[in-house]
């Protein structure tokens, strides 16, 4: 076999690839090769240092009478050929000429160090880009696969799955992207890196290169809702009370919000500002609108939001935009009602109270199963509701007769006692 310990040299040197590991691939692989050449025998490969050689010895024991040629030899050719202080138990390794099969060694050296040298440069990608998850990434798009962009980082390809994509964006070959780092998974073909454009931490990043007061700590981006392409609300906060934290996002006249929403092709975005009181947090997040006040279920993360009739539309928002971007802000469920509907709700409230057997602590859970009017009372799952009631189901069947009865007379009358509606609670 040629002198392969300056390829070595240069492939540690180069690849980052440690030298041992290298190296016991190499033996282990010719051991491989030797055994399709000369069938199973005890075999090991060693790699000498000073003549940069891998040579190979096939095991034998040292025994009085051979009955196995293949795994013994005899006292007497031992001593003879090999070691002639050798004993009979010994172990003796004899040197294997290769010299008729130099070229498969060659050959299997070779795929060694290609095959060494690919697991390297993927382990170092992995390692470079795994500690840069979170981060914003930039990229040029190389090419899109069955609506997936793949984007080419350099030293390796990243994929924007179709999933992770602002749908009212396209990208042609050759163009520059940014997206945020979400996954990097280890897999046979190398790492796999995982882009998006649709992450609300992606906005929050681009955010952070904007505004140095949130790189510096100084103002803190509390939460972040998104829908893609369309409308986005980040909840800041400020550490310093001489700073405003709206006005740090916001920028001169609008400079540092507009560059992160060219970024995001025209998102709309809403800065609006933290606040540890739940109502006042609500009140925030459904900014521009005017809310009249808010009735908080702090255990069930619930709260009912009560506004002008004017401003009802805008507090929901187009295609309730505007209250489902505030809930997945918050995290809490947000129930938007008129002061019309607060007041039937009410009069409907303490018509449930008056029900024979009913306490006014135990309806407070009401609303959490929808139950707002007596109604919805006398129709609801009566299971469902002697659990939130916390009432036997048989009393509380009772209670929903008395309701229905109460519920059917009042239809009766709004008809103008005709009866044609009566059963429309049963």
């Amino acid at each position: 076999m040629k002198d392969i310990s300056r390829v070595i040299d240069q492939v540690v040197r180069e690849k980052g690839i440690d030298r041992e590991v290298l190296i016991d691939a190499l033996e282990q692989a010719l051991v491989t090769a030797a055994r399709r050449k000369l069938g199973n025998r005890t075999l090991e490969a060693h790699f000498d240092e000073e003549s940069g050689k891998i040579n190979i010895y096939e095991y034998m024991t040292v025994v009085e009478e051979v009955e196995d040629s293949y795994t013994q030899i005899d006292l007497e050719e031992a001593r003879e050929k090999y070691d002639p202080d050798c004993e009979i138990g010994d172990e003796l390794g004899i040197p294997v000429d290769s010299s008729d099969w130099s070229r498969i060694t060659a050959q299997v050296a070779k795929q060694v160090i290609i095959q060494k040298v690919r697991e390297a440069e993927r382990d170092i990608i992995y390692t470079e880009f795994i500690d840069r998850r979170g981060e914003v990434i930039n990229g040029i798009v190389q090419r899109v696969e069955k609506g997936d962009i793949i984007v080419n980082l350099g030293r390796t390809d990243a994929v924007l799955p179709y999933t992770e994509q602002i749908r009212s964006e396209s990208y042609r070959q050759g163009d520059r992207i940014r997206a945020l780092l979400l996954k990097v998974q280890k897999e046979s073909r190398g790492p796999q890196l995982i882009l998006s454009r649709t992450h609300p931490e992606f906005v929050k990043k681009l955010f952070e290169t904007e505004v140095p007061e949130i790189r510096e700590g100084v103002v803190e981006i509390k939460g972040c809702a998104r829908e893609p392409g369309e409308r986005a609300k980040i909840a800041v906060m400020s550490n310093d009370s001489d700073v405003d934290p709206q006005g740090a996002c916001i920028g001169m006249r609008g400079s540092r919000v507009r560059a992160v929403m060219q970024e995001l092709r025209g998102e709309r975005i809403d800065i609006i500002v933290w606040d540890e009181s739940p109502a006042q947090y609500a009140s925030n997040a459904l900014s521009p609108a005017q809310i009249s006040r808010a009735l908080v279920d702090a255990d069930q993360h619930s709260m009912t939001i009560i506004v002008p009739e004017d401003q009802l539309s805008l507090a929901i928002g187009r295609r309730g935009q505007n209250v489902k971007l505030a809930a997945k802000l918050m995290n809490w469920k947000l129930d938007i009602i008129s002061e019309d509907e607060s007041k039937k709700r009410e009069a409907e409230r303490k018509k449930i109270m008056q029900l024979p057997g009913m306490d006014p602590m135990k309806i407070l859970g009401l609303p959490r199963i929808e139950i707002h009017t007596l109604g919805d009372f006398a129709s609801a799952n009566t299971d469902l509701l002697a659990d939130v009631l916390g009432m036997e189901k048989e009393k509380v069947e009772e209670i929903q007769k008395a309701a229905r009865k109460i519920y059917e007379a009042e239809l009766i009358a709004a008809t103008g006692g005709d009866g044609s509606d009566a059963g429309a609670a049963q």
